[in-house]
């Protein structure tokens, strides 16, 4: 028997083992390979990939991503199997294998290409890339391009968009589509203009002057005979890295700049930033977003991510909705109508609540596993079998999800890309009283690669206490950035916000001040905002403060807002639609 556990243990013959599962949480959980650039981790070996794009291709969703060294597709956006694949040749001597690839489905075939401006880079392509099965379009694509999109329109014409920097604009370009050669010159399409878009300023707050922000990131979507020109700013670095978009009825503009923006936005909660993305329909027709979430920690470049819902209104708004977007998660299912959202309804259970550990390294402390920050983590003394974490939820609770969210601590050396056949393996103990206990989740067999590995259990269950035990680390110390425990409390959910305003002074009209009075029994705040009473799309989620600076308005234009509070038991009534001039 552990040493570890209580006296009395209670095993459960995995009668709460996964059944079909009905949601999923960001970050995802795919096998994230490690950066392949080795003055990149020079603060310790980390996982690393961003500026996704994923394409529905013969009922099949194809994730493609930086550095991974492959791809991965899904059947049901759950379930990802990867794809070993290295698309540059051997004389292309550089670290960024596929760089912020762009994908293209073009009648039965899938084309890819990643970033370059040498112009002697393959466009690949496919007929069943369920498989290493690809061949060259083309063995150079003379219209290379940093942060490329390629996009074939319903007439058949193809056209790709790119750019990524603080000085020059996105670009567009018409491609023949039978030689995938250039037509014509590029033409300049889209600029910054952060004196107007305040979300679009350099800087974690909108705030460091020093350096221009950076467009990049570029996508096109077409709707209702539209055209949605995306792209990202200001820097991927950033919680407020966020997706703009630009509107017009030709591919190669003009473009508009859409009234609600940024479209994709998420500087609060665990999982922040949604930046430099994808937006796309699933099988039913719904659209979801999938994009960049910062971790920022080991390097700049450490990032990972997330898929939230999305959609178009009535009036042809491209929106993304990122509220609780870091919660459990409904997947695809049925033909939505109206303002999408998937959020399932399961709380967060164990925000700073008390833990206990088995060691600690250094300043890497306990509570940091709880403290909903992915920048955070507390590592174990070691990556031993038998380190282990315990969460107390502060009473019984009815549980139903647990993510658990791996740091790299102490990561071997050796590992530069992707590594194959690393594991993870855990045991995650749950009980009532600290005293008596039954296994929750078995993983010691497991033999999958799994750092965010996320837990839907096949039957509630009611616990206050839950303990992570460690069986098997792929590499350095036992570390978690959270333990996550979803699902609903027995108490009463908070009251309405009372006393919640919005601030704009006249010196500075891309920001606005808000400030509440605490609600006593809340674990944190969402905050709404928009163009509109009836299209407040972006929000921000506010742990342990009861103010927010919010720096992401346009100059010009009146925003409407409210809030609610939430906790483990549930959500508020939202306050009523305030106006700030």
């Amino acid at each position: 028997m552990n040493r570890l556990l209580p006296a009395i243990l209670v095993l459960f013959a995995m009668e709460h083992a996964i059944a079909q599962q009905q949601t999923f949480c960001n970050p995802i959980n795919i096998d994230y390979g490690y950066t392949p650039i080795p003055n990149f981790s020079e603060q310790g070996r980390h996982r690393a990939t961003a500026d996704p794009v994923i394409t529905l291709f013969k009922d099949e969703y194809y994730l493609f991503s930086t550095n991974q060294w492959g791809y991965w597709h899904s059947s049901d956006m759950l379930h990802w199997t990867f794809v070993p694949r290295k698309f540059l040749k051997p004389y292309h001597h550089v670290y960024d294998e596929l760089c912020a690839p762009a994908v293209c489905a073009m009648g039965d075939t899938l084309l890819v290409i990643g970033s370059t401006y040498t112009r002697d880079f393959p466009l690949w392509m496919s007929k069943n890339p369920t498989k290493d099965d690809w061949k060259e379009a083309v063995d150079s694509f003379k219209a290379g391009a940093w942060d490329p999109a390629l996009f074939a329109d319903d007439d058949g014409r193809l056209y790709i968009y790119f750019g990524s920097s603080n000085t020059y604009p996105t670009y567009g370009q018409e491609i023949d589509r039978k030689t995938f050669q250039p037509i014509g010159e590029r033409k300049e399409l889209l600029q910054l203009h952060p004196d107007i878009h305040g979300w679009e300023r350099f800087g974690e707050n909108g705030d460091n002057t020093f350096l221009s922000p950076f467009i990049e990131g570029s996508e096109m979507d077409k709707h209702n005979g539209k055209y949605y020109l995306q792209y990202g700013a200001p820097g991927t670095e950033f919680s407020g890295y966020g997706d703009g978009v630009y509107v017009g009825d030709h591919p190669l503009g003009p473009f508009t700049y859409q009234s609600h923006n940024p479209f994709s936005y998420k500087p609060g909660g665990f999982a922040r930033g949604a930046g430099h993305g994808a937006s796309f329909q699933d099988k039913s027709g719904n659209w979801w977003h999938v994009s960049t979430i910062v971790v920022n920690t080991k390097n700049n470049f450490e990032r990972r991510i997330g898929i939230w819902p999305a959609g178009f209104d009535g009036d042809g708004i491209l929106y993304c909705n990122t509220a609780f977007g870091d919660y459990p998660l409904y997947l695809p299912g049925k033909a939505l109508n109206g303002y999408h959202s998937s959020f399932a309804g399961w709380m967060l259970l164990n925000y700073n609540k008390p833990v206990m550990v088995s060691s600690t390294l250094g300043g890497y402390t306990a509570n940091n596993a709880v403290d909903e920050s992915i920048k955070t983590y507390w590592s174990a003394a070691s990556g031993d079998k038998g380190e282990w974490l315990q969460t107390d939820l502060g009473a019984t609770s009815t549980v139903k999800a647990i993510q658990v969210n791996y740091a790299d601590q102490d990561v071997d050396s050796s590992y530069l890309g992707k590594i194959p056949g690393i594991y993870h393996q855990y045991i995650i103990y749950s009980s009532e009283d600290g005293k008596k206990w039954k296994v929750l989740v078995d993983k010691s067999q497991n033999k999958t690669d799994v750092p965010h590995d996320y837990i839907e259990l096949e039957k509630p269950v009611e616990a206050r206490y839950l303990k992570m035990e460690n069986i098997h680390m792929p590499t350095g110390k036992f570390a978690i950035s959270g333990l996550r425990v979803f699902g609903n409390g027995h108490g009463a959910v908070p009251d309405t916000v009372k006393h919640f305003i919005g601030l704009r002074g006249d010196s500075e009209r891309r920001n606005i001040w808000f400030k509440w009075q605490t609600v006593n029994n809340a674990t944190g705040y969402n905050i709404y905002f928009g163009e509109a009473p009836g299209k407040l799309y972006n929000s921000v989620m506010v742990y342990g403060n009861n103010e927010y600076y919010l720096h992401a308005l346009e100059k010009d234009r009146v925003y409407y807002y409210q809030i609610e509070a939430f906790n483990e038991n549930g959500v508020s009534p939202r306050t009523e639609v305030q106006r700030a001039e």
